[in-house]
């Protein structure tokens, strides 16, 4: 499997924010996407969950699901954590759970250290529990390609490491991750791509 995106260019408010972007990543493999902010990192993990179009250029995935959108095909966790505050750490991951078409729930408290949280409404966490229960949708259902906006968020050194073997371990069962970032992951990403300056 292998993504491509070739000369992609991105307008935001009239202004070009990069133009001519290329690269392609494969399975197994992740890119780092740094640079200051306002140069893009955002609105290119959100082009490619399809959640906005690009000026120009083309993105395509090969040897994925041909009958199913990228965005389908991809986890995208952006600046907010997608939790609803009033349910219960397991009901946030229940409902992603139905949302996303199945999944163990169980395995995805364990897998970022959640699991004795389980009862508790998501509006009484602290900002990195909060965070890891956002992250931990990533693992319930599997989707080739993630796509991860700042995921360090709020994360204590204890949870950049459990993020970072979650990302490890995508990419070593032939996952592919691209990842905006100003702080190091911990994860030995195949390329790094910074993006130029602009203006936030």
């Amino acid at each position: 499997m292998q993504l491509f995106v070739e000369d992609l260019t991105c307008v935001r408010g009239g202004r070009t924010v990069f133009a001519g972007l290329s690269f392609d990543v494969s399975d197994g493999r992740g890119v780092e996407l740094t640079g200051p902010n306002g140069s893009g990192k955002s609105s290119l993990l959100r082009m490619l969950a399809g959640f906005v179009p690009a000026a120009q250029g083309q993105i395509r995935l090969e040897g994925g699901d041909d009958d199913a959108a990228l965005g389908e095909q991809c986890h995208y966790v952006g600046h907010l954590n997608g939790v609803k505050r009033a349910f219960t750490v397991y009901e946030n991951l229940a409902f992603w759970a139905d949302y996303l078409g199945g999944g163990d729930v169980m395995a995805a408290l364990e897998a970022f250290q959640l699991e004795n949280l389980g009862g508790i409404p998501a509006g009484l966490l602290s900002a990195g529990q909060a965070r890891r229960l956002g992250l931990a949708r990533l693992t319930l259902v599997h989707r080739p390609l993630w796509l991860l906006d700042e995921p360090s968020v709020s994360l204590d050194e204890g949870s950049r490491k459990i993020l970072a073997s979650a990302i490890r371990d995508h990419m070593k069962t032939g996952g592919m991750a691209i990842a905006a970032t100003h702080m190091p992951l911990g994860v030995a990403f195949a390329q790094t791509l910074k993006l130029g300056a602009g203006r936030g």
